[in-house]
């Protein structure tokens, strides 16, 4: 893919593949819904290379996103999280993703699947926009303040309506490649 075509964010790795390959594109896998949840989380107030950067470490960190596993972590757990150096050591995005697994396996059981739940705040279907530069692109919108409120109404944390937007983009809800990028299409 051409650089120049490329949405803007993405001139250099890890950003590159992960556009290439995984933002924007739709995601149906529950574990893999709340990952990414949980990462556009940390990523509160850091750059998302730096969470790109280091995703394999919250993996390994994490039991690989095991909301059933991270639902049972205690102090001990905590403290031991606190000390590794490959994640953002923050004692509120660390209880946050505790509280949020708890609150992840309580949609599943009402819901039948977290992919349900979320996916009925765009209709089931992605929001395909037509974005031409980086500038039309919106911070939030009406869908990502409503999932925020009632994420939030259900126990969730760091879930405020501009970590939702970023996540539905990244998770294909909302398609904000600009109609330039290859991917647009390829996301559609």
């Amino acid at each position: 893919m051409k650089p120049s075509t490329r949405c803007a964010w993405a001139r250099a790795e890890p950003n590159i593949s992960y556009h290439d390959t995984e933002w924007g594109v739709p995601l149906h896998d529950d574990r893999r819904l709340f990952e990414l949840l949980i990462l556009e989380g940390a990523q509160a107030g850091l750059s998302w290379t730096t969470i790109l950067n280091k995703r394999g470490n919250y993996r390994r960190a994490f039991d690989r996103f095991d909301a059933k596993k991270i639902s049972r972590y205690g102090a001990r757990k905590t403290t031991s999280l606190m000390a590794d150096a490959g994640i953002v050591r923050n004692r509120l995005k660390i209880a946050a993703t505790i509280r949020n697994a708890r609150a992840f396996l309580a949609v599943q059981k009402e819901f039948a699947s977290f992919d349900s739940y979320l996916w009925g705040f765009v209709g089931g279907r992605p929001i395909v926009n037509r974005r031409r530069t980086t500038g039309d692109i919106p911070a939030r919108s009406a869908e990502s303040d409503a999932l925020s409120k009632d994420l939030l109404r259900r126990g969730f944390k760091f879930v405020g309506s501009t970590i939702c937007y970023a996540f539905m983009q990244a998770s294909g809800m909302v398609n904000d490649h600009l109609i330039t990028c290859p991917r647009y299409k390829a996301c559609r």
